[in-house]
């Protein structure tokens, strides 16, 4: 699939850490992305000056089972500790399949793969449902980055099955105390540090000085945060997933996670499209779709503030 003249190879497999297999994609301009086979999981995404924009920990354990700390896991069927699997489910510790005849989808993306996950027969002892998880990671022309994900009840038994769902996007920021993040104001939450009690948002922009844990919800298709330092704007849109995780682990916790830097909370800020409060149920054949789309525009603040709105009303 190599392109022509000077255009770099658009989707390429090979071998990454530990032997793992993994997808590169690439966009003519210089933005790239690496998809692992194992957790159907983005490990990367570049901007076309070779910027890397998610955040993996250099401590991150490339080996199953597992998951890999950092990028873009899949949190399915199970978001944290909503039910009765292992935390944030098993989608992120299986190996997925290249899905060679993908259901057809319109695309503007040279720039794509997709991956399919069917349930072993140990993942229906855990969680009695048959379903196709497709999974397609594409690289926009302008070097953005789209994930979308639909879920299919396969059962042959009749039953309908439930979830909840998440793109743990893990953003490279400069200093978390620098960072803000606007489209949340006055929602509503459910804070994980405080047995997921529900509260409102106050009206500013989200700034962060100590641990964070939060399901914000009914939230717009539209969320930015914003890197001072880096003069960088991510833009999450999102369709499927009315909810909002932040989460930020500060330096107590950090210091717990085998997989973590004691630092490293310092250049990380996890944003992540999600369905949570209200789970999905799909009777058999029935599909589900969520989708994430994530790129970046320069900021500029005057006297510490955002161009009023801009980023959140363009569209």
């Amino acid at each position: 699939m190599a392109a022509s003249g000077s255009e770099r190879v658009a989707v390429e497999l090979c071998k990454g850490i530990n032997g793992l297999d993994k997808v590169v994609l690439g966009e003519p301009r210089g933005a790239s992305a690496e998809v692992y086979l194992y957790g159907g999981h983005v490990t990367s995404w570049k901007n076309d000056h070779g910027e890397e924009l998610l955040f993996v920990s250099s401590k991150a354990i490339f080996k199953p089972p597992k998951a890999i700390r950092g990028g873009i896991p899949i949190c399915f069927p199970q978001f944290g500790s909503h039910g009765s699997l292992e935390q944030h489910g098993f989608a992120r510790n299986r190996f997925w399949s290249i899905d060679t005849d993908p259901p057809p989808f319109p695309t503007n993306s040279k720039s794509f793969i997709d991956l399919i996950l069917k349930p072993s027969e140990e993942d229906m002892q855990k969680w009695p449902h048959s379903y196709e998880f497709r999974l397609r990671v594409a690289l926009g022309p302008g070097g953005d980055l789209m994930l979308t994900s639909r879920i299919r009840n396969t059962n042959a038994d009749g039953k309908p099955f439930t979830f909840t769902f998440a793109y743990h996007t893990y953003f490279s920021v400069s200093d978390i105390s620098e960072v803000r993040v606007e489209g949340l104001e006055t929602l509503d939450y459910l804070d994980n540090l405080q047995n997921k009690e529900r509260f409102t948002e106050q009206g500013d922009a989200l700034t962060f000085e100590s641990e964070v844990d939060k399901i914000y919800l009914s939230t717009p298709t539209k969320i930015a945060i914003l890197d001072h330092e880096k003069k960088r704007t991510f833009v999450l849109r999102k369709d499927g997933l009315p909810d909002a995780v932040v989460w930020n682990p500060w330096d107590k916790k950090a210091k717990t996670m085998a997989d973590f830097g004691d630092d490293e909370y310092k250049h990380m800020l996890c944003v992540e499209a999600a369905a949570v409060e209200k789970p999905i149920t799909l009777k058999p054949g029935e599909e589900w779709k969520g989708r994430l789309e994530l790129s970046t525009v320069p900021s500029s603040y005057c006297s510490g503030q955002l161009d009023p709105q801009k980023v959140l009303q363009s569209s």
